[in-house]
């Protein structure tokens, strides 16, 4: 996933400390943002980590320290993995807002995940698996949380939040650009045990910086902002049993796919379970009386921005899964005469976005925010498509040999470009577009696309198993291309649909 908006959006609260209102402590900013900016960077630290040879772990050899898995199936595990991340994400965002906090939340899944990593290490198959679920639980715990933090410091009025968040984005591409490489070289050295306690200690430093630095975040999170009432409980157990129910059928249908009870039964599972969601979500806000004609309008204009989006993480989530047997199994890793591991290159996107995040913020203030959010999702999705279209020309090139290096380092930067032009205008138009009712689960929703995406790529990678790389990459990216170009047709309706929206918003700002 990105390392934009998919790991940190605005905060769910916004009321605001006396201590986040008045201490500068931290280059003018509240001191809590230095504990959530050390608890991200770290957090993120060990996420990206783990998944940088996580897919190698799982298809490597058992002589060789691995799983042995078929690459396919290792390929539908590491999706399946990303897709059960975003969804847990809303549960996350649910249970911090309704039951225990946003700072319980951090915390909990904090410790969830470093006992993942610590299970991770050990030399067994058993606990390699137990492993990779605490790290999915733990992080839908913290992962939509520790943002909705930075944005209880500051009042909604605090000219300084946008500059909070670019702060503690940073954090994440400080983690994320390191991580690879670092946890790559333990493994080089110590095998992929010692990688994953690499990965183990960051977590552990996340979870020192941020019990150190609790007394300066001023009581924001300690308390949930929407909690559960008595009347609410009826309701609650209505969702869970259809929940409960949702994943037994889908379990079910898995069991009738694979013939039986395998692996990839339950990466099937997850897939259903991940694709059924936001059809979910969407149905019911459809039918909710509560939704007005116009709103129900513009959120029929939602959807084709939520399918691109879809479309766009299920391209640039492939960097764990993919691309990551592309750079091991195809690529040149001599490079200038040194031995690269692949794992390095999961880095680049990070460091694409350091380098050319502040260009696309000048450019976006030059053009004056245009061209509109839909004509901007319709170009990160052109780009995603020409990055996989550019990789299947390249793979072609190569023949039965290695592609060079840098094509995959091209390949990386294409989807940066892509993602910045997609990722942070896609969680405000999720607000503007939600109905005033569900405006609480924008966020969800958003978490969605990239967990439905990753779903999409459980399912192609078993089913296109054996095809060539230049066949793979190449149909994806035409027929990501082909949406780009969809939605660059129905741009002027969706904006349209858009400027409504802040209509009415503007509207009902003015009337409270």
């Amino acid at each position: 996933m990105g390392v934009m908006d998919q790991d940190g959006a605005p905060g769910r609260g916004g009321a605001g400390t006396a201590r986040g209102t008045h201490d500068r402590g931290f280059f003018g900013h509240p001191r809590g943002l230095l504990t959530l900016f050390g608890t991200e960077m770290w957090e993120r630290f060990s996420y990206y980590g783990m998944r940088a040879i996580l897919l190698y772990f799982l298809t490597d050899t058992l002589a060789d320290g691995g799983l042995g898995l078929d690459e396919g199936v290792g390929n539908a595990m590491v999706a399946a993995y990303g897709a059960s991340v975003y969804l847990l994400s809303v549960v996350g965002g649910w249970l911090a807002d309704r039951v225990i906090g946003a700072r319980r939340s951090v915390l909990y899944g904090g410790v969830v995940i470093a006992a993942g990593h610590v299970a991770l290490a050990l030399p067994s198959a058993a606990t390699a698996y137990l492993g990779i679920v605490l790290v999915a639980l733990g992080t839908g715990l913290l992962k939509p949380n520790v943002s909705s933090l930075v944005g209880e410091l500051y009042t909604r009025d605090d000219p300084r939040r946008d500059s909070a968040f670019s702060i503690f984005y940073m954090g994440i591409n400080i983690g994320s650009l390191f991580a690879p490489i670092l946890v790559g070289i333990a493994r080089e050295v110590g095998g992929y045990h010692a990688g994953f306690a690499v990965a183990a200690v960051g977590m552990a430093v996340a979870l020192a910086f941020f019990v150190a630095g609790r007394h300066l975040l001023g009581g924001a999170g300690d308390a949930p902002p929407n909690p559960l009432t008595a009347q609410d409980r009826p309701g609650l157990l209505r969702l869970l049993a259809a929940v409960g129910v949702g994943a037994l059928v889908a379990f079910g249908v898995a069991v009738l796919v694979s013939g039986g009870v395998e692996v990839t039964t339950f990466v099937d599972t997850l897939s259903y379970i991940a694709l059924a969601a936001p059809v979910a979500t969407f149905w019911v806000m459809f039918r909710s009386p509560k939704v007005t004609a116009p709103e129900r309008s513009r959120l029929r204009a939602y959807v084709p921005l939520f399918v691109a989006a879809m479309v766009f993480w299920m391209i640039f989530e492939q960097a764990a899964s993919t691309l990551s047997a592309y750079a091991k199994d195809h690529t040149e890793l001599d490079v200038l005469g040194f031995a690269v591991s692949p794992s390095f290159f999961q880095s680049v996107n990070p460091a694409a976005i350091i380098l050319l995040a502040p260009l696309f913020a000048w450019l976006w203030v030059r053009l004056d925010d245009r061209p509109p959010t839909a004509v901007k999702f319709a170009i990160g999705l052109a780009f995603a498509a020409v990055s996989f279209l550019f990789l299947a020309g390249a793979s072609a090139i190569a023949g039965d040999g290695r592609s060079p290096a840098w094509v995959l380092v091209v390949v990386y930067v294409i989807q940066t470009v892509g993602e910045l032009c997609l990722s942070p205008v896609g969680l405000a138009a999720t607000t503007l577009l939600a109905p005033r009712a569900f405006r609480g689960q924008a966020m969800a929703l958003w978490f969605l696309a990239t967990s439905a995406g990753n779903a999409v790529t459980a399912q192609l990678v078993q089913v296109t198993e054996g095809a060539s790389p230049t066949a793979y990459f190449g149909w994806i990216g035409a027929v990501a291309l082909a949406c780009a170009g969809a939605m660059f047709a129905i741009a002027p309706w969706v904006t349209r649909k858009i400027r409504e929206g802040a209509e009415t918003e503007d509207k009902a700002a003015l009337a409270g």
